[in-house]
């Protein structure tokens, strides 16, 4: 996405996620895009603060590790995310959100956690860069999750998580550097 001082937030064409930055690279905090309609495929965990805003549609964020759990979203509807908070986004409805992040925005991670007792499964982390599109780490986080069956594989009661079909997301093919495993 080119980007200028002003933007037209709903005629942008963005993607599933891609968290594209908005304003120029100097602004801080910096916004970042995404449209999306379907569940995030993962939990994003951000090493800052930053906050969303829905601009259209509706969704649920779902936090972990929080005295609050969820957030129902409605347009106009802001969420704080705390530094170090798994949180996931869950459309109800297709929309357009925000993401208030600094400039400098540090470590980020992908988490996922299994469906039968809760417990996390995996986390890959890489360090931030404004200058590589969000959708090749998270692309990149998502192969390497479905690629290991032990990485999708419970330590406490033995589920086996599903791989993580890409397909939907149209997403690059994961050309970042591989996250690191925590």
């Amino acid at each position: 996405m080119n980007r200028r001082r002003m933007l037209h937030a709903f005629k942008a064409e963005v993607g599933e996620y891609e968290d594209a930055a908005a304003l120029p690279a100097e602004t801080d905090p910096q916004l970042y895009l995404s449209r999306n309609r379907q569940p995030q495929p993962f939990h994003l965990i951000c090493s800052k603060d930053n906050v969303l805003s829905l601009m259209s549609g509706s969704a649920r964020v779902h936090l972990r590790d929080s005295s609050v759990n969820r957030f129902k979203m409605d347009v106009g509807d802001h969420v704080y995310i705390p530094a170090g908070t798994p949180h996931r986004i869950v459309p109800v409805s297709e929309g357009l959100m925000l993401r208030f992040q600094p400039a400098e925005a540090g470590l980020q991670g992908a988490a996922w956690y299994c469906d039968g007792c809760d417990s996390e499964l995996r986390r890959y982390e890489w360090e931030h860069d404004a200058g590589t599109p969000a959708v090749r780490y998270y692309s990149a986080a998502c192969a390497r999750f479905s690629a290991d069956e032990a990485a999708r594989t419970c330590g406490k009661c033995g589920a086996v998580a599903a791989p993580v079909d890409l397909a939907a997301y149209s997403w690059p093919p994961a050309e970042a550097p591989a996250p690191s495993v925590l």
